[in-house]
């Protein structure tokens, strides 16, 4: 059986994780310094933690599911006391690409995070289409990243994903900094500040005197067919006028040079920013 040791278990991630390593086969150590997470970790899932020499004791996995602000000073802590061969895993590519994972030639670093479950989705059960962050009840995808290791760590790591993140519908192997393009380059730089700007630009709409409801079913409604088209979950084309719409309303939205978010330099900036 595979021994994992989850650090942070009792924060709002490491509860999420906890609830579904307990109904894999893995033999899991919880590891939470904060009393009031061991508490929360008590009250979800009826588990006690324990400390980090016992968790570390003979684990074959180790999870850091603490957030981007710390995760270099807990690797810092943890990362040197692990037996070589150990699978370290980081929930997210921020430290492992701003260089923030402490160097051990003799041990595997593995980056795994959920894709969240997609807009369009044939989830079945209302506690599916109700599941927006995953986790619980919705498919989704997850990408992994082997940033040092054997190939073979990587099917373990990938078991390990499958579980924390469950029900996974598919997994992607991608690099590193594959991983920071996606986020924060493409989810969050990009996706998260353009929804912003759309929900601001709904706020200005009631502003005009329509009614808050009214607004809202228009967009999202227009979100979900224009998306379906745009991203060809549907096979279709936009009206004319809705394409010379784009062609003047682009240009007024976005810098010329907005895809400069994706030069590696700038990927390195926010990550830096972040951690």
């Amino acid at each position: 059986m595979t021994t994992v040791a989850l650090f942070g278990a009792g924060g709002k991630m490491g509860v999420r994780l906890s609830r579904n390593l307990a109904k894999s086969d893995f033999d899991v150590r919880h590891i939470e310094v904060d009393p009031k997470g061991q508490e929360r970790l008590k009250d979800a899932i009826g588990v006690d933690c324990v400390d980090q020499e016992t968790g570390l004791d003979g684990a074959d996995v180790v999870i850091l599911a603490v957030p981007d602000t710390v995760i270099g000073k807990v690797a810092s802590l943890v990362v040197p006391k692990v037996a070589p061969g150990t699978i370290v895993v980081v929930l997210d590519a921020a430290a492992p690409f701003a260089g923030h994972l402490p160097e051990r030639a003799d041990i595997t670093y593995f980056v795994s995070h959920p894709c969240h479950p997609p807009i369009f989705n044939d989830e079945k059960t209302e506690a599916g289409r109700k599941d927006h962050f995953g986790g619980i009840a919705a498919q989704q995808g997850v990408v992994n990243a082997l940033m040092q290791g054997p190939q073979e760590h990587y099917e373990i790591g990938d078991k390990v994903a499958r579980a924390i993140y469950a029900p996974v519908a598919r997994t992607y192997q991608v690099t590193v900094e594959q991983m920071a393009y996606l986020e924060p380059g493409l989810s969050e730089t990009v996706c998260a500040s353009l929804l912003v700007v759309m929900r601001e630009a709904m706020d200005e709409v009631v502003k005009k005197g329509v009614p808050h409801d009214c607004a809202r079913d228009f967009l999202l409604g227009h979100m979900n067919i224009l998306g379906a088209v745009i991203f060809d979950e549907v096979d279709g084309v936009f009206s004319d006028a809705c394409n010379k719409a784009i062609e003047f309303g682009k240009p007024m939205l976005m810098r010329d040079d907005w895809k400069r978010v994706f030069d590696r330099d700038e990927i390195a900036a926010s990550i830096q920013r972040i951690t």
